[in-house]
Formats: structure tokens, sequence, C-alpha cells
């Protein structure tokens, strides 16, 4: 189940996330991580399987260049495969497809994670080595919004 984000939710968001840390994350995007959940809470997802909290993404529109950007999407390692992503994926897509501003959508990912966004259709655009942390390249991707 894909939900809005609760206050509550952020420790175990933020347990989940130190699962992925350093392996698709810097260990300095936890700090990060807090502070956007403190500020975007209106725009943030919680995914949940059975009741227990195994995930997260977000989403936003950049009104500065139109765009609609899904954001700080992660998952509990021991959920990988189970087509949680692509849910979340397609569920932002969705809503920021109904925004009358949303031109086109931006990612940014990593080197390690650029191949699942070209699954829906998202382009390359950029690539800045080490731009995350040492050894986590910054894949800025693209696709317009038909």
């Amino acid at each position: 189940m894909i939900r809005p984000f609760k206050p509550d939710d952020k420790e175990s968001l933020l347990r989940i996330f130190r699962l992925n840390v350093p392996e698709f994350f810097d260990k300095k995007e936890i700090k990060d991580f807090a502070e956007y959940l403190n500020q975007n809470t209106e725009t943030y997802l919680t995914v949940e399987v059975d009741n227990t909290i195994v995930g997260g993404t977000g989403y936003y529109v950049n009104e500065d260049d139109n765009s609609g950007r899904i954001t700080w999407i992660f998952f509990d390692p021991s959920y990988s495969g189970q087509g949680l992503g692509k849910q979340s994926v397609e569920h932002c897509l969705n809503i920021l497809s109904k925004d009358n501003r949303v031109e086109k959508f931006i990612v940014t990912t990593s080197q390690l994670a650029y191949k699942f966004f070209e699954k829906f259709d998202y382009k390359i655009n950029r690539i800045e080595k080490n731009y995350w942390g040492k050894d986590l390249d910054l894949y800025e991707m693209e696709k317009f919004n038909k």
C-alpha cells in the first residue's frame, strides 16, 4: 500500500534508509533525507506491506522548469524484487501527470539505479562523477509529459 507520509513514519523510514547506506546512498544523505521529511511531508509517501513500513518515495513540482520530480525512493533491501519500486514510480507519475504545470519529469539518481528509470522511458541528461559521495555518481534523467 502506498499512503501519505505521517510524522510517526519518520524513524522507520530513517532506519530503512540506513539499510541502503553505503550501497545506494552516501552516509551524509541520512541528514539530508531527515531534513527533507521535516520540510516536505505533504508530498512524501510511505510504502507498506502487510501493515509494515518497507520504504518510501517523494515527488514535487519544480515551477522553475515546469518539471515533476520523483525523489528519495528507497526500500528495505529484503523487499527487493517485489515490484514496489515500479508501483511507487507509477503512483508518483500518475499524480504528477495530472498537474497542468508539469511539462516533463526529472529524476536524479545514480549509476546503480538509472537502468530502473530507463524502464519508464527516462533518458540520461547529465552524469556527474562522485556527486552524491565517493563512487556514487549523479545521473540526471528526463522524460516528457504526454
